[in-house]
């Protein structure tokens, strides 16, 4: 009788999208997939990405310019918009393309597409060890935090960033590894002082301004809070702005100063904020900005109309962003993801040195590395036997 020889093991740390899909490439592949995570369930920051819709992925041909990492190149373009969508399809969960080209499930939500894919782990074999963290290395074998250990033939780190800590990302990987670039918060609100007579304007959204920054505009939606600004058109102006760039916005981003300046005059008898109302069709909330950042207002208001200064007081903490800055660096590993220090090793996902704007970049780049990490680390498993 011929026994089958043993396959090879690889272990997977973290269950977030990076963790399972690099489980899912390596069990493909042939191994035998364990993952460990630390928290009671998986994938809770995938799941509460989820609530707003799941925008997954995007359709853009410039979609791995936006990353501006050259590392990332070869992993998108293995898994990339149009793979994300064949694999959903997969699962079961059909997909569509929104009116700016931001990919979701026809479900607008993650449980479905997460409930589907963990079965399909399960049919793979792979199997999934809740509340194991883990605390590092024994000598080759992995070490968690109540006491067993496991010996694979390679790992994947899936370990996530360090935002939203409750959800299971702490970044307290990072005291385990060595050349890991220092957290920042990306995709994140900016603090401003507000004066008292914002008050009644916390939770209003600024339409139809341009966020001026490093002399480019950029359009896009912003939300006043009581904490600052924050919002979809903020996020991607971070690097910058978290680099110390300022912030203007153009109350009137249509219109040149010139027009702005005939709008307004003459003056006639109305006042002041009914003439940006009625002249400008300025909303509440923009009136409210001008008044804020612009007092004592001068005659002339179209150059402060179209140029804002707004002095921001520096980002939101780490823990409030919904992605990080920093992590491994690309210099600690090689083409395949290998921790070159330590052989057998691969990472993925948000735990690597990149960064990228919300909109479906984050997790197909999660995804991506995922996959790419997971084969390279089946490769490598089943080298060892």
């Amino acid at each position: 009788m011929e026994y089958a020889a043993p396959k090879a093991t690889v272990a997977v740390i973290g269950a977030g999208p990076a963790g399972l899909m690099a489980a899912e490439a390596a069990a493909r592949a042939g191994c035998s997939v364990a993952i460990y995570d630390q928290m009671p369930s998986p994938a809770r920051k995938f799941l509460m990405a989820g609530k707003s819709g799941l925008n997954i992925t995007r359709v853009d041909d410039q979609f791995a310019d936006v990353y501006a990492c050259p590392p990332l190149n070869p992993m998108i373009a293995a898994f990339g918009p149009s793979q994300v969508r064949d694999w959903m399809d997969g699962l079961g969960q059909a997909s569509f393309v929104g009116s700016t080209g931001r990919v979701f499930p026809d479900a607008m939500k993650a449980s479905p597409l997460l409930r589907a894919w963990l079965a399909r782990l399960d049919e793979l074999g792979v199997t999934l060890h809740r509340r194991a963290r883990w605390t590092g290395w024994d000598g080759a074998a992995l070490t968690f935090s109540d006491g067993t250990t496991a010996l694979p033939d390679a790992t994947v780190l899936a370990l996530g960033g360090a935002s939203w800590r409750r959800l299971g990302s702490d970044g307290e990987w990072a005291a385990l590894l060595d050349n890991v670039a220092p957290f920042a918060p990306s995709n994140v609100g900016f603090r401003v002082d507000w004066s008292s007579h914002m008050d009644r304007h916390f939770g209003a959204a600024v339409k139809n301004s341009g966020l001026i920054v490093g002399g480019k505009t950029h359009r896009g939606e912003i939300t006043i809070s009581a904490k600052g600004l924050e919002g979809g058109g903020l996020y991607p102006l971070t690097p910058a702005l978290r680099d110390g760039a300022q912030l203007a916005l153009d109350l009137k981003p249509d219109m040149t100063p010139a027009q702005v300046r005939d709008r307004l005059e003459p003056p006639g008898k109305d006042s002041l904020p009914n003439r940006l109302r009625k002249a400008l069709r300025l909303t509440p909330v923009q009136i409210a900005l001008l008044h804020e950042f612009g007092r004592p207002l001068p005659a002339d208001l179209s150059p402060l109309i179209k140029h804002l200064p707004v002095p921001l007081r520096g980002p939101r903490p780490l823990d409030e962003a919904i992605s990080t800055a920093g992590g491994l660096r690309w210099s600690a590993m090689d083409d395949a993801l290998m921790i070159e220090a330590r052989p057998g090793t691969f990472a993925a996902g948000e735990m690597l040195d990149w960064e990228a704007p919300t909109g479906g970049y984050l997790l197909t780049a999660c995804l991506a590395t995922g996959h790419w990490a997971g084969r390279h680390a089946a490769n490598f498993a089943k080298s060892q036997r």
